[in-house]
């Protein structure tokens, strides 16, 4: 059965269609960040920032049209400004305009080249548009950066990116990277239990799913691989709780569908 991801990507996230900022918010915060510059007048750079930041925001809260608009007016405020143009990527990978998005990373990487956010960034749009080979390269510049404090970030995407190249020994190896990095990374244990399933190593599966389990909510993807994992092993009744809340949580699902049809594997 075709497995189902169900963990975020690390990139800069999106909750797509909620607007965490009203109307009033942001214009305080356009305020705010025009205020931020009045002892500066004229610097150029700082409006760039201001705005990239602001423009950020609303990225991440899926209001893209402010965030289009508060990237172009930091590109306009400072041309060479490399996070204006990753921001302007981002958006435009967004809206599935990849020749823009292309353009803007392949500019912010030219004027940042040592930026690790930005080669985290371009590598995910590259991964998901066939370059896999390149994007991974770009992860794994990003994660050796010693100045970058969230490395687990693009060793997770290069897992990621390394499993569509169908490569499992490659992707667990990230994947360990990136738990090593942060314990907490349960996208990276997921994937590093998900991979011990398949090559029946049904001992490390649970040991990773367990901990999957013990320190986030469970989703559809959590569970049915817990309980396939425990079907395996022959624990019944654990199997059985795990099919209960699968029921319970998540009717309707490709997991929950499998689950009625015993497609186990």
């Amino acid at each position: 059965m075709k497995r189902i991801a169900g963990f975020v990507v690390f990139v800069a996230s999106v909750v797509s269609g909620v607007s965490v900022l009203t109307p009033q918010v942001y214009a305080q915060a356009r305020s705010q960040s025009s205020m931020s510059q009045q002892d500066s007048v004229g610097d150029q750079q700082g409006r760039a920032k201001a705005h990239t930041e602001l423009g950020m925001l609303y990225y991440q809260s899926g209001n893209m049209s402010i965030a289009l608009d508060e990237a172009q007016i930091a590109i306009e405020s400072e041309g060479n400004y490399a996070p204006a143009y990753n921001l302007m990527g981002l958006i435009r990978m967004y809206l599935q305009e990849k020749p823009l998005a292309q353009e803007n990373f392949e500019r912010a990487s030219r004027l940042a080249p040592g930026d690790a956010e930005i080669a985290n960034n371009y590598g995910w749009f590259l991964c998901q548009n066939g370059r896999e080979r390149e994007a991974i390269k770009l992860f794994q510049t990003a994660a050796t950066n010693p100045l970058y404090k969230t490395p687990t970030k693009p060793y997770t995407n290069a897992g990621l990116c390394t499993l569509r190249l169908k490569d499992d020994k490659g992707a667990d190896d990230f994947f360990q990277l990136a738990a090593r990095a942060d314990q907490s990374n349960t996208q990276a244990l997921f994937h590093i239990a998900d991979i011990a399933f398949r090559r029946a190593d049904y001992l490390n599966a649970k040991k990773f799913i367990d901990e999957v389990l013990r320190i986030s909510e469970p989703n559809a993807d959590s569970l049915w691989l817990a309980l396939r994992v425990e079907r395996k092993i022959g624990d019944r009744s654990v199997e059985a709780s795990y099919a209960s809340q699968l029921r319970r949580k998540f009717a309707g699902t490709p997991q929950h569908q499998a689950l009625l049809q015993g497609q186990f594997e």
